[in-house]
């Protein structure tokens, strides 16, 4: 018996050793700057597999088990990277992105609609030129259909539905995303889903667009997705409350896209967002309640447990019934993970093999890292995995006494049990959620104390009930009434979140550790050593520039303005962004994320710098969400963000921006060079909105500077230019290219003025307005100006230790780069005062 234990607990530290041999390749992997040829990865593959065999050859001894974990690491990278490079050799050509095209295909998934039309999945058939030449375009695209508007501005006819096969007249681009320090990769997002490009239906050609065919009769696919969007269009129409509908309908078929942005910001707020639609961690906790009612009724029939174990039919039963509520989401990546996590984990104790929790997981991410590479970079994988780690850990946990006997004693018990559980996966999930968010709510102990039983074992059931008896929606619509009320109520504490700057992986690391040993069944006093642990997670020391200097973040927003000025202390922003959709913005996707990520907690000074929409659009989001002591603006009189209030409902002072402010911070001198005082009173605000911008110059103690001049163009350009001849008010070594490149500014008055060392152009990448003209790129070669571009690098960071492009700090094998590099990017982008590093 000693010597089974023996070799059972050997083989299990070898299968541990092999699951994070896989793991630590597949990771390898993934931190590649550039794909390797397929062939490449298939003569590692070749090796790995020689090493594979050999290690099973000769006498067994550490050598041989070294072998094997090297051939297991090697192997995960290679399978990994193949995959991968098949995925980039199916992207868009280059030579395809904007040209006119006919495409032919079959809507899969549920299209998103949205305020302005819908977005939908295509998988194609074919592709040719309006004249007939066929083309070679991605298996998938995500393509955009924009509604028209009183016969104008969009594409007329009923909007494609899933299963439906189209013909659609489109133009195409390669996927590609703003990309911010610590932000969102939308990048990796399109890749991961497999899709190769991103484009728009176009309303000029409605000829070539056709129905082709309805969903197939015969093909699983698109009944299941025809019959999904069925039920959630119903399911929405059964909602009298817009927020009950759409959380209803994400419960019962997966899909999100009706629950606003204000309603996530609330679930987020309190922690219970995880609840509010089909996540991986759902499907983990559905697949847990299934295999305990299944494991019950599979004892209740003597016939049944003589044929099959119960434990194994309770196993097997939550893994086919997690695997159905996963397929009635849409089996997305995050539900297949899932799956194949819960499946890997059943078969693992289907086999007989006692590993303790951990391993059993370890060896369930192995399995799921081989179906998905990718996973391993998303916070659903890490949070499902010590979810269910937790959860086996509890099942697993022997009772200490003897069941309760009494209906009022097992009530009892249950409420222990369950009050155990949320406060130890509280203490688990915190730290993990802190290094992934940044943010973990106050108020979410005890609203998921209520909201999890309530939603697991209340609206679901009615929700999924709705899928037979559409009376049930309106029944899951009424039970969460209540329960919304109160995350209301509870998101509205100013306390209710702590926010954190993003940590050092030292940090990150250190504080991992720390939740560990506040869960682990250790003695009280080695648990409280994970306390300080904590400290360096929930307090990271915030990297600032020194006093005289100052940081330049030119935030990449897509198609507008957004710059971060950060000094010792104070913080300045001028401009918000632009406004993506009536429902969202650059604001909340992309400031307020990156500035919590930098530490930031207010804005000393928000510079709007004009009306325009792509600088002001994320203004509003900003002000409701973060303290601003002041706004500088040029807005004429009752615009709504003159009157715009803080978070707590403070009105917000309001300055104008005019030529001859000025003011210091820890050793930083602003001035304000235009609008010039009163000059544009008479001109109305929709013509002069250009004119008068406000224009900004940062100097820092050392006279390293930059000029901010938002969309001012030639004639104000030559004006500033005229009034610094005497003054030499405009010299910069970096200039935020005026207009985004517009060929109605960046005049030669303005290069000779400022003549700076290094241009730094906010663009949307393939924008409509074809920012940056060629003529404007042009002119800043030929005065020797390097021009960076955010579409090419991402967001711009400047202090007195020198630059970088996000793209470069953050560059993965699937992201988007130029087909050639221009002669002024790549390294020309780090520049110190009075020099240029190359």
């Amino acid at each position: 018996m000693q010597g089974g234990g023996a070799d059972s607990s050997a083989a299990g530290g070898w299968v541990a050793a092999l699951a994070a041999a896989w793991l630590a390749g597949t990771a390898l992997q993934l931190q590649q700057a550039q794909a390797w040829p397929t062939g490449a990865y298939g003569a590692l593959a070749g090796v790995a597999a020689l090493g594979l065999a050999a290690s099973r050859l000769g006498r067994p001894g550490t050598p041989r088990r070294l072998l094997l974990v090297v051939a297991a690491a090697a192997l995960a990278f290679a399978l990994a990277g193949w995959r991968g490079a098949l995925r980039l050799a199916d992207r868009l050509d280059p030579a395809l992105e904007g040209v006119d095209m006919v495409v032919t295909g079959r809507v899969v998934g549920l299209p998103q609609p949205g305020p302005e039309g819908s977005v939908f999945l295509l998988d194609t058939e074919a592709a040719q030129r309006p004249g007939g030449e066929a083309l070679r375009v991605p298996a998938r695209l995500r393509l955009g259909w924009t509604r028209s508007r009183d016969g104008a501005g969009g594409v007329d006819g009923p909007v494609p539905r899933a299963g439906e096969r189209w013909r659609l007249p489109v133009r195409l681009k390669q996927p590609h995303g703003v990309l911010n320090p610590e932000g969102f990769d939308a990048e990796l997002w399109l890749f991961e889903q497999g899709i190769g490009a991103t484009g728009q239906v176009r309303a000029s050609a409605p000829r070539e667009l056709a129905l082709l065919d309805g969903p197939r009769a015969w093909h699983p696919r698109d009944r299941l997705d025809a019959a999904r969007q069925g039920w959630r269009d119903a399911a929405l129409l059964h909602g009298a409350d817009p927020v009950a509908a759409g959380v209803v309908a994400a419960l019962a078929v997966g899909d999100q896209s009706a629950i606003d942005a204000p309603a996530w910001a609330v679930f987020r707020q309190t922690g219970v967002a995880h609840l509010m639609s089909i996540s991986g961690l759902h499907v983990t906790l559905f697949a847990w309640l299934a295999a305990g009612v299944v494991g019950r009724l599979w004892r209740r029939s003597r016939r049944l447990v003589h044929a099959w174990p119960a434990p194994a039919a309770a196993r097997w039963g939550g893994v086919a019934l997690a695997a159905g509520y996963a397929a009635l989401a849409g089996w997305g990546v995050p539900a297949q993970r899932t799956v194949g996590m819960l499946a890997g984990t059943a078969l693992i104790q289907g086999l007989g093999l006692r590993w303790p929790p951990l391993l059993v997981c370890a060896a369930a991410g192995a399995m799921v890292a081989a179906l998905d590479p990718w996973a391993l970079l998303q916070p659903g994988f890490w949070l499902s995995f010590t979810a269910v780690a937790l959860l086996i850990a509890s099942q697993a946990a022997p009772a200490a006494d003897e069941a309760p006997a009494g209906p009022r004693a097992r009530w009892a018990a249950w409420l222990r049990a369950g009050l155990h559980q949320q406060v130890v996966a509280t203490l688990a999930l915190a730290p993990l959620t802190l290094v992934m968010f940044e943010q973990i709510s106050l108020v979410g102990f005890v609203a998921n104390l209520v909201a999890v039983p309530w939603v697991t074992a209340v609206v679901t059931p009615l929700a999924l009930a709705g899928l037979v008896w559409p009376g049930a929606w309106t029944l899951a619509g009424w039970a969460l009434a209540p329960l919304w009320l109160g995350l209301q109520a509870a998101a509205s504490a100013p306390w209710a979140v702590w926010t954190v700057p993003a940590a050092p992986a030292w940090a990150a690391a250190q504080g991992l550790a720390g939740g560990a040993l506040l869960v682990l069944p250790l003695p009280w006093r080695a648990r409280f050593a994970g306390l300080p642990l904590l400290l360096p997670l929930l307090w990271p020391a915030v990297p600032r520039p020194a006093a005289g200097q100052f940081e330049l973040v030119v935030a990449d927003v897509g198609q507008g303005s957004a710059v971060l000025v950060r000094t010792a202390q104070p913080l300045l922003l001028h401009d918000a962004g632009p406004r993506y959709g009536l429902d969202s913005d650059a604001g909340e996707r992309v400031l307020l994320p990156l500035m919590r990520a930098l530490g930031e907690c207010r804005i000393d000074r928000l510079v709007l710098s004009h009306r325009d929409t792509d600088h002001v659009g994320g203004a509003a989001a900003v002000l409701q969400a973060m303290a601003v002591d002041e706004v500088l603006s040029s807005l004429e009189p009752g615009h709504p963000l003159r009157t715009a209030r803080g978070p707590g409902g403070e009105p917000v002072p309001h300055r104008e921006c005019a030529a001859g402010q000025s003011w210091a911070w820890d050793g930083v001198r602003f001035e304000v060079l235009h609008p010039p005082p009163g000059g544009l009173a008479a001109a109305p605000y929709e013509a002069s909105s250009n004119a008068r911008s406000c224009v900004l110059r940062v100097v820092a103690s050392d006279g390293r500077a930059a000029l901010l001049t938002s969309d001012i163009e030639a004639a104000q350009e030559q004006a500033l230019a005229a009034s610094a001849e005497a003054s030499a008010g405009l010299r910069a070594d970096v200039l935020v290219v005026p207009h985004h490149g517009s060929r109605t500014s960046s005049s030669d008055d303005l290069l000779a003025a400022v003549r700076p060392r290094i241009a730094v152009l906010q663009a949307g990448y393939r924008n409509r307005y074809g920012h940056p003209h060629p003529m404007v790129l042009a002119r800043y070669a030929g005065a020797s100006v390097p021009v960076v571009r955010t579409d090419h690098c991402g967001a711009w960071v400047w202090s007195d230790d020198g630059a970088t492009c996000t793209r470069d700090v953050r560059r993965r094998y699937w992201h988007w780069r130029p087909s050639a590099e221009p002669p002024e990017g790549g390294a020309v982008v780090a520049i110190r005062h009075g020099r240029r590093a190359e």
